[in-house]
């Protein structure tokens, strides 16, 4: 392909309301802290992404990496994989985890969505695949039986054959009952998703775990800790196939450890820590190869084109992040969430980017 260089970049950080508040065991996320990269390049061609900073308390430092990174980027060639190779070998003494890493990613994904709209084409095709409906699940935080069934009943109405739900409440019978109580409302055709968020010990997610094993649940999200690969290990043998993790395993050798070791049935990267759709496609690969499914963790636009490229691709998460600041937000169709171009498919409403300014 021919590569144009990189004539410009700024970010922006914004923090954008969410529709439905997430709960989760460690705290409410009432809205989404998000820095708006755009990358210019010859041709007056730009690209854009987002990455969610999960807090907006570390907005102002996720924008001063970034301007850090200015030298790095202006001048060099755009093509994405160039460019995550250079940064990957400059920073090879620091390491990518962390906000370094998920800058970084972010300046991948929006130099494929510049290279998408040179092309004219979307993200999906430069990776060789063509855009396809992908399963979508809707994800909701920790659910309130006296609140929100009319909520989880609109989901299953609008398509979704697949509903996630936060746990992980002060007692286990707390868990199951908010589990017993989501079945009935979402029936039996609907698969149900639990996700702990790393909010249990060990052994404490042992007993969980053997008591939602028979509660007719797809999967059993992040119990322990992330990064603690041996008691993923652990209690990935009572979970009965039904662990999943990977939204915190940072690029591809991360995957290639915790999978090498054993620590979950099902993956969900998260294309801001993985390295963007360069470090997708490999650890998409890693989980071929061990006949492991594929799941996407939130970035819903990026994410359709990832997946469509995934050969045991599952389900694409829907949590709408960053809708308010899109001129054309990606919505699903029957429970599907399918690809757009060119590139990534987004393009920002300015309007609403200045009134949600960080």
């Amino acid at each position: 392909m021919d590569f144009s260089e990189i004539t410009g970049f700024r970010v922006r950080p914004v923090v954008v309301p969410l529709q439905r508040p997430l709960r989760t065991a460690s705290g409410e996320i009432p809205a989404s802290p998000l820095l708006l990269i755009d990358i210019a390049t010859e041709g007056r061609v730009t690209g854009h992404s987002y990455v969610f900073a999960y807090t907006a308390t570390v907005l102002p430092a996720m924008v001063a990496v970034a301007a850090a990174l200015e030298q790095d980027l202006v001048g060099q060639s755009a093509s994405p994989e160039t460019c995550l190779t250079r940064l990957r070998s400059r920073f090879r003494l620091l390491g990518l985890q962390g906000l370094l890493g998920m800058v970084i990613s972010g300046v991948e994904m929006a130099l494929w969505d510049a290279l998408g709209k040179r092309l004219g084409a979307g993200v999906v095709s430069l990776l060789g695949g063509v855009p396809v409906a992908v399963p979508a699940y809707d994800s909701f935080g920790m659910v309130n039986p006296a609140k929100d069934a009319e909520q989880l009943r609109h989901s299953v109405e609008a398509g979704f054959r697949g509903v996630k739900i936060k746990l992980g409440y002060p007692d286990v019978e707390d868990d199951l009952d908010v589990v017993r109580w989501a079945r009935k409302v979402v029936g039996a055709n609907t698969e149900l998703m639990v996700d702990y968020n790393q909010s249990l010990g060990v052994q404490e997610a042992e007993r969980r775990i053997e008591r939602l094993r028979d509660l007719d649940v797809a999967w059993i999200e992040e119990p322990v800790a992330a990064e603690d690969l041996a008691s993923h290990s652990r209690v990935r043998r009572l979970a009965g196939g039904k662990l999943q993790s990977g939204e915190n395993w940072w690029f591809p050798s991360g995957f290639q450890t915790a999978l090498h070791v054993g620590a979950s049935d099902l993956v969900m990267p998260d294309l801001v820590k993985v390295g963007g759709f360069t470090g997708w496609v490999e650890a998409a690969r890693l989980a071929e190869t061990a006949s492991i499914l594929v799941s996407s963790h939130m970035l819903v636009e990026a994410s359709a084109h990832a997946l469509a490229v995934t050969p045991t691709r599952h389900w694409l998460e829907y949590l709408d992040i960053a809708g308010p600041v899109l001129r054309s937000p990606l919505r699903p169709a029957d429970g599907n969430i399918t690809a757009q171009g060119p590139g990534i498919g987004i393009t920002w409403n300015q309007d609403a980017a200045e009134k949600f300014a960080a």
